[in-house]
């Protein structure tokens, strides 16, 4: 009943506040970015951004609501303001902070204290269900990491052995779980320290304190006293009579791991036999495993044992009951998906023996990191890992139709591959970046990579703002024509030999690339000037990107296309710097074969055609009926030579 007066108090004393003053009278002033105020003599600005309160969790409070000593009072205010009292509000999480490490620092007037403000913020408290709040579990760690990580002022000025707690929680099993794998119910630093309630582990209180941190454990892990029991040796269960001991004797603070205990079996077991070449009874291999590759490889922290599934471990020979082949899909079980789906898990599926594993291509036990340049998986050796199997000549180029018998060896001439071998820059396209690293799907397949309509947002990953010009182009936007695919980044520039668009090769190629759609304007324009000096290998003339652009290409009506009326004029003087309006009217593509577009060039061509024949006909006809005259006329001329002869003698 006490409660329930208190609360109606409480609202009706809000109430009178919030009908006294409006956030809009506030705003009136605090909305200019270039409102000062003063505070312990110092200038600070006064500005409220009100898209900031707009979002906030506190958007439906007034002004007054927060700053209480505002009431009743005369505007323009004074700048000595009292501060903020989030327990008018909080009381209860107020009073756990002041009793707290944060809050009692805060009471002895340091510097460095946290406040509420610290964390929370001030006008644009968010929700911590909100991504963008600074206490969303996926951001606690990185707020708490302002104060609590090496270097920071914390540490520094009170030297506080805080060395490397942040990286630490970030490389554990619950970093891991909520910073990688955004797993928001995985543990943060106010799970076990709580949120505002925080004290050292030496107070009794704490959540953290040895007799309390087993129940701070099992929030999420309940019943693990008696997993434990059944796992840990007895003598580890004990240190004192009748005292069990606590989780972080054991399992780190901000460093836990998953731990994997040996039972009856440990790797030194295993190399007992494995350190020699002793040859498998079943298919005669050498069994041998080098234990340097293990410890400088990714799994160097994981037990034989684990990848190797052994059903009993208790054989004084244990490998003799293993059934099964090491199944990575136990530990990478995302990626392991991605790999059945695609076109070498298909293979694998179907048993067929020439389908790459994941072996083959990472290696047995001395799997690295595709960042360690002697990784077989590091960009600069991917072109000759898929050449195993995708050179020309190989089982998969014998496999694939067309383009695969050459893919490696264009690769290795075009730009990308020149660019990883000669120039050394891993940053550049190789197979797994077109193709992906494990789902590699057919181009026909529409959720493949290299589907017509995925390239651009493949080549994107690389190219992004050509990528956005090109979607809103016209080839972005078109289907193609002729049932034929719509144009995209391979059309132009091929698949796996791409080349310099500034090399000779490929300027006197790109009529034939774009005639291949536009047949009847590219046979135009090998009619006019451009083309024929084109045709005798010269590049230095204009082709169609320079006209029409390369990716940005809009139809002439858009007011964005380099040959809009507005527009075509400047593109013209790139080249011809001395052009004008007329210059620019010429009719490019203009033909006399279409009546219907150019009547007047149509009519021209075939009325000069007309008389050029007509002449010829004429003429021809007037030289045939000339013919027997002239014939005549010489043998007369002949006979009459010969009678002077006679003659004269």
């Amino acid at each position: 009943m006490k409660d329930l007066i208190k609360n109606i108090i409480f609202l009706l004393f809000l109430t009178q506040i919030i009908f006294s003053q409006s956030s809009d009278d506030c705003l009136g002033c605090h909305s200019d970015e270039t409102l000062l105020g003063s505070r312990n003599g110092k200038s600070i600005k006064m500005f409220v951004d009100e898209k900031h309160l707009s979002i906030s969790i506190h958007k439906k409070l007034e002004c007054i609501s927060c700053h209480a000593d505002l009431k009743d009072a005369e505007f323009p205010h004074e700048d000595e303001l009292k501060k903020v009292d989030c327990g008018i509000c909080h009381e209860k999480v107020s009073n756990e902070e002041k009793t707290s490490l944060h809050g009692l620092a805060e009471k002895r007037g340091d510097n460095l204290a946290p406040k509420c403000i610290t964390c929370h913020g001030k006008h644009d408290i968010l929700n911590v269900k909100n991504p963008r709040s600074k206490v969303n579990p996926l951001k606690i760690p990185f707020t708490c990491g302002e104060c609590h990580s090496e270097g920071t002022k914390v540490q520094r000025q009170r030297k506080i052995h805080q060395d490397s707690i942040l990286t630490n929680y970030t490389e554990s099993i619950h970093g891991e779980g909520l910073l990688k794998k955004g797993l928001i119910v995985a543990p943060s630093c106010a799970t076990c320290h709580t949120a505002h309630n925080i004290l050292p582990h030496t107070d009794s209180k704490s959540s953290i304190a040895k007799q309390n941190i087993a129940a701070t454990c099992t929030q999420c892990h309940a019943g693990i006293e008696t997993v434990h029991q059944k796992i840990i040796k007895g003598e580890l269960w004990e240190k004192q009579s009748h005292i069990l001991p606590a989780c972080v004797d054991c399992h780190q603070p901000h460093k836990i791991r998953k731990v994997f205990y040996d039972e009856a079996l440990s790797n030194e077991q295993c190399m007992k036999c494995h350190s020699e070449k002793i040859k498998s009874k079943k298919d005669g291999k050498i069994l041998f495993v080098d234990l340097d590759e293990v410890n400088h490889s990714k799994h160097n922290k994981i037990s034989c044992s684990q990848c190797h599934i052994i059903e009993n471990k208790f054989y004084k020979r244990a490998c003799e009951t293993i059934t099964k082949k090491v199944d990575c899909n136990t530990c990478h079980e995302e990626v392991g998906k991605k790999y059945l789906s695609s076109e070498h898990g298909k293979l694998f599926i179907k048993g067929d023996a020439n389908s790459p594993t994941c072996v083959e291509c990472h290696g047995t036990h001395s799997v690295t990191g595709k960042t360690d340049p002697k990784s077989v998986t590091f960009a600069r050796n991917i072109p000759n890992l898929c050449a195993k199997c995708h050179r020309d000549g190989e089982k998969a180029a014998k496999r694939i139709e067309g383009v695969g018998h050459t893919a490696v060896e264009n690769y290795s001439e075009g730009i990308h591959g020149k660019g990883l071998t000669e120039s050394g820059l891993i940053v550049t396209a190789t197979c797994t970046n077109c193709h992906t690293a494990h789902e590699i799907l057919k181009k026909s397949d529409p959720k493949s990579s290299i589907h017509n309509l995925n390239i651009a947002s493949t080549c994107a990953n690389c190219h992004h703002g050509i990528e956005e010009t090109f979607k809103k182009s016209i080839h972005g936007t078109s289907l193609g024509k002729d049932g034929k695919e719509p144009p995209s980044c391979k059309k132009c520039h091929s698949v796996h030999s791409t080349s310099r668009t500034d090399a000779e090769g490929f300027k006197l190629n790109i009529m034939n690339t774009c005639g291949d759609c536009h047949k009847e304007i590219a046979s135009t324009y090998f009619e006019t000037y451009h083309g024929k000096v084109l045709q005798l290998g010269y590049t230095k003339t204009a082709k169609c990107y320079d006209c029409h652009g390369a990716h940005n290409i809009y139809p002439t009506s858009d007011s964005r296309s380099s040959l809009h009326r507005n527009n075509v004029l400047k593109t013209c003087q790139k080249c011809h710097p001395e052009a004008n309006k007329k210059f620019a009217g010429y009719l490019t593509h203009a033909t006399h074969h279409d009546k219907n577009k150019y009547p007047y060039l149509y009519w021209t061509f075939w009325g000069m055609t007309g008389l050029l024949i007509g002449t010829f006909a004429i003429s021809g006809l007037h030289t045939i009926l000339w013919l027997p005259r002239a014939l005549e006329m010489r043998r007369k001329k002949r006979l009459k030579k010969l009678s002077e002869t006679e003659s004269e003698k």
